[in-house]
C-alpha cells in the first residue's frame, strides 16, 4: 500500500471490544496447538484434497509464504524451493521448527503485521474467516506480496456451517473459536477493495471423507457440474495485486451523526472518532432529544481537538433518519460524506476503511455489511437480522449486483456523487424512512462502482433503538416494489 495510507491501518487500541476478540483467538490457539497435528490425521483425506489443490496452483520456483501456517504441514508439502511460514501461535511454531528445520517461520500476527518481506507467493486456508478484523487482514496479505505475486486462499462454503457444527459436537473435527461463514462473493468483494485483482474463483471437495469410489466420482467429477459445484466444501480465490493507488490525504472529510435521545453515546463518540484526511467535519443532527442530547453536544463541540470542525444543526423535529441525513450532507462542506450511528453499533474505528476505499478509488459508493461477522449478543433481533437477509436477496436481484446488508447505517460517498443522486431522487418516490434505499438505488441507477465494507455490528450501551419492524418494513417492501417496477418491468429506459 501506499506509504500515506499505513497511518489507517494501525491497530485500533481504542476498540476494545475487537482487541478482546483477538486476545481470545490467540489463547485459543496457543492453548491447542499440541493437538493440531492429532486433528489433522483424523481428517487427512480432506487435507489431501487441500494439499492436492494448492500443488496445483503454486509455482515451483520463486518464495512461497503460508499465512496462518500452523504447525507447517500444507508447506511442507508444496515443491517451492524457498518457503516461509507466518503464523501468531509461538507454540505451533516451535513445533513446526522441530518438524521441518529447512523451513523459516515467523511469528507474525496478520492483522498487525510488522514483516517487511515480500513473496513471489502468498497463500492461506480459511485464515480470513477466523480473524478478528477481515479488511486489516487481507490488506496486509497485499504487503507481502511483490507486485506479480500470486494470492491462493481458500475458505470453507457457508453451506456447510450445520453439518460442520454437528462435527464438532460429535468430536468429528477441531473445534473453531470463530468462523465468519463469508461467501464466494464477500471474499472477493473483500480483495478488490484491498488491492487485489481477483483472476480465479471456484470449488472443490464435494465429499471430505474418504468413501472408496464415491469419494473420487464426487471430486473428480460431480464436483465440476453446474449446480453441484456450489455444494462443495472449499471455494478458492486466485488474485494478483493490482497497481499502487494514487492516495491524496488532503481531502475534507465529512462524517455526518444523526442523533435522538443518544446522551449515554455522546462523550464515548467524540473521544473515539478517527481523525481522516486534512480535517475532518463531523456534523451533528439531532431529531429533538429529550434526554439532554443537544445541550451536551451543544457543550462537548465548542472545543474540537486538533485536525477537526464540529457544527451542530437542529432537526426541527422527530422526522427521522433520512430527513436527518440530508440536512447533515446540506450543510457539509466536505469532499467525502461518511454517515455514522450515534448508537455505536458500528465502531468509529471502522471510518478510516471507508475513507480508504474512496480515496485510494477502490470504490465510488461503500457500503456497510455487518452480516459478515457474527453478531454480538442482543445487537440485532431475530426477525430484524431475517429481514435484512431478505432485503440483501431483493436488492441483489433488484439492481444485479451482490449487496448483503442494504440497512446499515454506515455508507460512504464523495460530495459530488451525493449530488447527482439527490437530483435523481424524485425518479423512485421519497418514502425511504433511514435514506439507505434511496442511496443505493440512486448509487445503482447512476452506475457507481458500489463495494461492501465488512464491519461488526455491536449491542447498544445506552437508551433503545428507533426502528419499528413492522411500519417501517412495510415502507422499505413498498420501496422495493416501486424499484422493481422502475427497474425490471419498465418499457422506459432509466435516466
Amino acid at each position: 500500500m501506499a506509504s500515506t495510507a499505513r497511518k489507517y491501518e494501525l491497530e485500533p487500541a481504542g476498540d476494545a471490544y475487537l482487541l478482546d476478540i483477538r486476545a481470545r483467538l490467540k489463547n485459543y490457539f496457543a492453548n491447542t496447538a499440541g493437538v493440531r497435528d492429532s486433528w489433522r490425521a483424523k481428517n487427512s483425506y480432506y487435507h489431501s484434497l487441500i494439499t492436492e489443490f494448492f500443488r496445483s496452483r503454486v509455482p515451483p520456483d520463486g518464495e512461497l509464504a503460508e499465512v496462518g501456517c500452523s504447525t507447517g504441514n500444507l508447506l511442507a508439502a508444496l515443491p517451492c524451493c524457498s518457503r516461509a511460514g507466518i503464523d501468531f501461535c509461538a507454540p505451533a511454531l516451535e513445533i513446526a521448527r522441530r518438524k521441518y528445520p529447512g523451513i523459516e517461520f515467523i511469528e507474525d500476527d496478520i492483522e498487525a503485521l510488522k514483516t517487511e518481506r515480500r513473496f513471489d507467493c502468498v497463500i492461506c486456508t480459511d485464515t480470513l474467516s477466523s480473524v478478528g478484523d477481515v479488511w486489516r487482514a487481507a490488506r496486509n496479505l497485499r504487503r507481502l506480496c511483490r507486485p506479480e505475486a500470486t494470492l491462493v486462499l481458500t475458505h470453507t462454503n457457508y453451506l456447510w456451517e450445520p453439518l460442520l457444527r454437528l462435527g464438532e459436537t460429535f468430536g468429528l473435527k477441531a473445534r473453531q473459536p470463530l468462523q465468519h461463514w463469508l461467501t464466494l462473493n464477500d471474499i472477493g468483494n473483500l480483495m478488490e477493495l484491498s488491492g487485489f485483482s481477483v483472476r480465479e474463483r471456484g470449488s472443490f471437495a464435494l465429499v471430505p471423507v474418504k468413501i472408496p469410489l464415491l469419494s473420487a466420482l464426487a471430486n473428480k467429477l460431480l464436483a465440476r457440474l453446474p449446480v453441484l459445484r456450489h455444494l462443495c466444501l472449499v471455494e478458492y480465490i486466485v488474485a494478483r495485486p493490482s497497481p499502487e493507488p494514487q492516495f491524496n490525504d488532503d481531502a475534507v472529510v465529512s462524517v455526518i451523526v444523526p442523533t435522538r435521545d443518544e446522551a449515554g453515546h455522546i462523550k464515548p463518540l467524540l473521544g473515539r472518532l478517527p481523525r481522516m484526511g486534512r480535517q475532518t467535519e463531523v456534523v451533528f443532527v439531532d431529531g429533538d432529544s429529550s434526554d439532554g442530547t443537544y445541550e451536551l453536544l451543544e457543550e462537548a463541540l465548542k472545543t474540537p481537538p486538533d485536525g477537526f470542525s464540529y457544527s451542530l444543526i437542529k432537526q426541527g423535529g422527530r422526522l427521522g433518519k433520512a430527513d436527518a441525513m440530508r440536512k447533515g450532507f446540506a450543510a457539509a462542506t466536505g469532499d467525502y460524506f461518511l454517515i455514522l450511528d450515534s448508537d455505536l453499533s458500528v465502531a468509529p474505528e471502522d471510518l478510516p476503511k471507508f475513507y480508504l476505499a474512496m480515496a485510494e478509488g477502490r470504490a465510488d459508493f461503500v457500503n456497510g455489511s455487518r452480516l459478515n461477522y457474527p453478531l454480538q449478543d442482543q445487537a440485532m433481533r431475530y426477525l430484524n437480522n431475517i429481514a435484512n437477509h431478505a432485503f440483501g436477496y431483493i436488492f441483489s436481484w433488484l439492481l444485479e449486483r451482490q449487496l448483503r446488508d442494504t440497512l446499515c447505517g454506515t455508507k460512504t460517498l464523495s460530495r459530488e456523487n451525493y449530488r447527482r443522486i439527490s437530483e435523481g431522487r424524485a425518479y423512485f418516490g421519497d418514502f425511504d424512512p433511514f435514506g439507505d434505499f434511496d442511496l443505493l438505488f440512486g448509487a445503482a441507477r447512476l452506475g457507481l462502482n458500489i463495494r461492501e465494507m465488512p464491519v461488526r455490528y455491536r449491542s447498544r450501551a445506552y437508551g433503545d433503538t428507533k426502528i419499528s419492524r413492522f411500519s417501517h418494513g412495510w415502507l422499505l417492501l413498498k420501496m422495493c416494489v416501486v424499484a422493481a417496477r422502475k427497474l425490471k418491468f419498465s418499457s422506459k429506459p432509466a435516466k
